[in-house]
């Protein structure tokens, strides 16, 4: 193998740049030419593509977003539009791709790998909802983020003695809430993953108020049943209690992305210009138990992410 590809594609995550940079340095330093794909999926199509040396990833490590830019295509979801970009990719000799996104972004990766071309996907999502992986990038940036939004919610809603109401980012999977929650301190947290109880969340906000508590932080991930406004509404109307919604949205996807999302980011990105110079078939690399992992790429998007019970009940201990 004598090139390689890289890509971000799907929405961006705190990372990516950290990523592309040790795909770029790694491959370089064993002597791979590495092609920059940019736009994702979409840029491919459009023959959006230069090569990259050492300085093109410079001063990068730092910044979120992704230096590539990134796209959803709509275009790539038809057979007809993959089989131009293998096409295209063979034209230009890039024989391996790195795929740096999430769950989509990995199977349209596998749509190229059934077409000969060698695909290495990193899990590159603040979701955190790739099941193969213990931990997504820019999952950690994500969560912080939101702490840090926590923290000053919880400073102007003690001074109103009001319920907040923090909806986060992640689609089907709550993680972010979860995870936000048990470090956060929040009263309550709701989540896709288990059957809401609004009677529950308005108890303990008026037990908590009885106790002389000044103020109350829900976190509610955005895949939930009830939407964030009427949710507001209802404990409102049943707590008494002024309450406020506050969409996090995409605040959650930028920033400097935290110490663990550059380390995982980094190492992925090296095993994967490994994997590629082995000669290896196309794989899917994370994280499991503090080490660097590679599964076969299909069977890696099979799995199924598992659910936290202990972290959620640790969420109704922590907070009596």
């Amino acid at each position: 193998m004598r090139k390689i590809g890289v890509l971000t594609s799907g929405g961006d995550a705190p990372g990516m740049n950290a990523a592309i940079r040790a795909v770029v340095r790694c491959a370089i330093d064993i002597g791979l030419e590495v092609w920059g794909i940019e736009r994702g999926f979409e840029g491919l199509l459009d023959g959006e593509l230069h090569v990259m040396d050492r300085s093109s990833v410079g001063d990068i490590l730092h910044r979120g977003g992704t230096v590539l830019k990134t796209a959803r295509s709509e275009r790539f979801m038809e057979p007809m539009w993959v089989d131009k970009a293998a096409e295209l990719l063979n034209t230009f000799g890039i024989e391996g791709l790195v795929v740096i996104g999430g769950n989509g972004s990995l199977r349209g990766g596998l749509e190229l790998a059934r077409r000969g071309i060698t695909v290495m996907g990193l899990p590159g999502t603040i979701d955190n909802d790739l099941g193969y992986t213990d931990f997504t990038i820019g999952f950690d940036t994500a969560v912080s983020t939101v702490l840090e939004a926590v923290s000053k919610i919880r400073d102007t809603s003690s001074a109103h003695d009001r319920t907040s109401v923090i909806e986060v980012m992640g689609r089907n999977c709550g993680d972010i809430a979860l995870y936000s929650a048990v470090t956060g301190g929040a009263e309550c947290v709701l989540l896709p993953e288990k059957e809401e109880d609004i009677n529950m969340i308005c108890r303990k906000i008026i037990e908590g108020s009885n106790r002389g508590k000044l103020h109350s932080i829900i976190i509610k991930a955005e895949g939930t049943a009830t939407p964030g406004e009427k949710l507001a509404k209802i404990i409102e109307e049943k707590t008494g209690k002024e309450t406020k919604l506050i969409v996090l949205s995409y605040l959650q996807r930028g920033g400097s992305p935290t110490m663990n999302d550059r380390l995982l980011a980094t190492l992925c990105g090296e095993k994967a210009v490994n994997l590629l110079m082995e000669g290896s078939q196309s794989k899917a690399i994370g994280i499991s138990d503090g080490h660097i992992t590679a599964y076969d790429l299909e069977e890696a998007l099979n799995v199924k992410a598992v659910f936290n019970e202990e972290l959620y009940r640790l969420i109704g201990v922590l907070s009596k």
